[in-house]
C-alpha cells in the first residue's frame, strides 16, 4: 500500500483509444492505494482527465504539464511537485512512442527520427531520474519505476523503440546499483503484448479492423489467449513502488502473460 507517499507518473495521460493507457491505470492503482498522485503528462488536457478520474473517487490528484523532450520542462514539473507537496516518493517513467513517432526498421530508419524516439523513450527518463534523485537521496529512500517493453527481449522489426527500450532496462540496472546506498529501489517494468490506446489504435488500417488486431495478439499470448490490460501494468507497478517489494531492486519485470518465455 502507497498511504503517505507523492506519486509522480510521467505520461499519466494517454493516447485516446477506447480502451485505458498504462500511464492512467497506474496513477488510478497508486491513488487507490493511497497515493498523493502528480499526473504530468504533454498532452494536459489527458493529464487532467486522469484527475478527474482519481478525484472523482475521492481520491488526491493534481495535473502537471511536461515534455520529456525538454529538460527545463523535467526541471519546472519537479520543482512544482516538491513545492506542493515537499517530497517525491515514487517517479514511474511510462512515456514512450513507437509506430506513431514513425519507427521503421533498421534499413528505412530516417536519422531525425531515430533522434526523436531516443530524445523521448531514452533520454527522457533520465533526465527525469537526474531531477527526480536528489529529493530521493536526501530523503534516504524512493521508488523509481520505468516502463521498458517485452520488445527488449522478443523479436521486434521496428530498431527505434527496440533499442530504446532496451536501454531503459541498462538505465535501471545502473539506477539501482548506484543509488542502493541511499535507499533508493530501481525496477523496470516490460508489458507484452497489451490491449491499450498506444498498442492498437496505431495498428488499425483500412485494410485491418480493430476487431482483426486484437484477435491476431490475442492468439500469441500463452495465458488464456488473450492480451495483458493496462491494469495489469498497473498492479504490478503498485506492488514494486510498495513496500512490499522493499528487497527488491534492479530487476526487469515481465507482464506479458508467458510470452517470454514461450
Amino acid at each position: 500500500m502507497l498511504e503517505d507517499k507523492v506519486a509522480l507518473v510521467v505520461g499519466g495521460g494517454q493516447t485516446p483509444g477506447e480502451t485505458i493507457g498504462n500511464g492512467r491505470a497506474t496513477a488510478i492503482q497508486f491513488a487507490r492505494e493511497g497515493a498523493r498522485v502528480a499526473v504530468a503528462d504533454v498532452d494536459q488536457d489527458s493529464a487532467r482527465e486522469t484527475v478527474d478520474m482519481i478525484t472523482g473517487e475521492g481520491m488526491t490528484a493534481e495535473a502537471y504539464y511536461l515534455d520529456v523532450r525538454q529538460e527545463n520542462s523535467i526541471r519546472e514539473t519537479t520543482a512544482a511537485v516538491l513545492q506542493r507537496w515537499q517530497k517525491i516518493d515514487v517517479l514511474h517513467n511510462n512515456v514512450g512512442v513507437s509506430i506513431a513517432g514513425g519507427d521503421a526498421a533498421v534499413e528505412d530508419i530516417a536519422a531525425a527520427t531515430y533522434d526523436r524516439l531516443v530524445e523521448i523513450n531514452q533520454r527522457g527518463m533520465v533526465l527525469t531520474c537526474k531531477h527526480v534523485l536528489p529529493c530521493m537521496r536526501a530523503a534516504g529512500s524512493g521508488v523509481i519505476l520505468n516502463v521498458s517493453s517485452l520488445a527488449a527481449w522478443k523479436p521486434y522489426p521496428l530498431v527505434g523503440y527496440k533499442t530504446t527500450k532496451a536501454a531503459v532496462i541498462a538505465l535501471t540496472e545502473q539506477l539501482a546499483a548506484l543509488n542502493a546506498r541511499y535507499g533508493i529501489r530501481a525496477n523496470a517494468i516490460l508489458p507484452g503484448l497489451m490491449n491499450t490506446p498506444m498498442a492498437i489504435e496505431s495498428r488499425i488500417t483500412a485494410e485491418t479492423s480493430r476487431a482483426q488486431v486484437v484477435a491476431q495478439r490475442d492468439r500469441q499470448v500463452p495465458l488464456g489467449g488473450r492480451m495483458g490490460t493496462a491494469w495489469d501494468v498497473a498492479h504490478a507497478a503498485a506492488f514494486l513502488a510498495s513496500e512490499r517489494a522493499g528487497y527488491i531492486t534492479g530487476v526487469a519485470l515481465a507482464v506479458d502473460g508467458g510470452l517470454s518465455v514461450s
